[in-house]
């Protein structure tokens, strides 16, 4: 089974930097692992259905890690397939049957809640100064990695519009690198509305880099830095926004829900769908390559708000 992920892993060419690292990560597995040493003519599909069982009850491996390593091995078995080694791939069944899913899922925040969490930022002392950079992403739904992607250069003030080709991503043996947007649905151009613009010119105006500004891979201009001169990255926000849930959580009884910034993409894209947007609209504001992930991942609509449309619809 090694030789084979290690053979398929050689014909993957042009590969994302994440992508090089999930595979690591299963070679190192399988060298570990006495499944690793079974040939692959004798792997059957009860052997790697009960292979993943043991992953996820014995050796505590999350369903998420699980979906990794087993979309690395089905198509290497695939491969095994193809070349006729093998005549039926063990993999090729579907995980949730398998394996309790026990992600736990990312909900949207009600506006209510955004509304609070958005005015505690902006009165704390500390965390103000963050809180263009968080109402953007409660109002746009950009990912963080685009975010942080974003130069002066992409904000069109003349068109109202952001423009959108490219992420900001940073690993510890690479550094900070440019990556193209997550799927070819995520190159847009997105309206800015006048509370987002009024955001960025005051994220631009109070923007302070280092004396030589960085470039990453010929883009310059970012726009926000930590206290070293840094450039801000996903991790950055990540801490920011864990920090802001822990301090609003000491001073209120009634406690915030885990916020991050993907929870505001997930409130940006439910709030959208429950206000009517045309969903082929929604899909291209967030840069969703398949409509069903937009229908069905990101909005929430519960009893009241299925209520409130079918009200809608009797007065049309």
């Amino acid at each position: 089974m090694l030789e084979l992920v290690e053979k398929y892993i050689s014909t993957r060419t042009g590969v994302r930097p994440t992508t090089v690292a999930g595979y690591g990560t299963v070679i190192n597995l399988l060298k570990k692992d006495p499944f690793g040493k079974r040939r692959i003519d004798m792997v059957r599909i009860s052997d790697a259905k009960c292979w993943l069982i043991h992953l996820q009850k014995i050796e505590k491996k999350s369903y998420s890690s699980i979906h990794s390593i087993r979309g690395v091995l089905r198509p290497a078995f695939q491969l095994a397939v193809d070349d006729d080694l093998i005549r039926k791939n063990p993999f090729q069944f579907q995980l949730v049957e398998v394996i309790v899913n026990d992600s736990v899922t990312r909900e949207a925040i009600t506006r209510g809640e955004e509304r609070k969490f958005l005015q505690f930022v902006k009165d704390d002392p500390h965390f103000s100064k963050y809180y263009e950079g968080i109402y953007i992403l409660f109002k746009t739904g950009l990912r963080i990695s685009e975010f942080c992607g974003l130069t002066v250069s992409d904000i069109d003030f003349k068109e109202h519009t952001i423009n959108i080709d490219h992420q900001l991503q940073k690993k510890s043996k690479i550094g900070y690198y440019i990556q193209e947007t997550k799927t070819i649905s995520g190159t847009r151009k997105i309206p800015m509305t006048a509370d987002v613009e009024e955001c960025f010119r005051k994220i631009i105006e109070k923007r302070n880099p280092p004396k030589t500004e960085p470039m990453i891979e010929g883009k310059s201009g970012f726009l926000y830095f930590d206290k070293d001169g840094s450039i801000c990255y996903s991790l950055h926000w990540e801490h920011y926004f864990k920090h802001i849930v822990q301090k609003y959580n000491k001073i209120y009884k009634v406690q915030m829900p885990n916020v991050t910034p993907h929870v505001c993409r997930h409130t940006y894209c439910s709030n959208m769908a429950k206000s009517g947007m045309n969903p082929k609209a929604l899909q291209y504001l967030m840069g969703h390559s398949d409509i069903s992930v937009t229908l069905n991942t990101y909005t929430h609509v519960n009893l009241e708000d299925a209520r409130e449309e079918v009200a809608r619809l009797r007065i049309v």
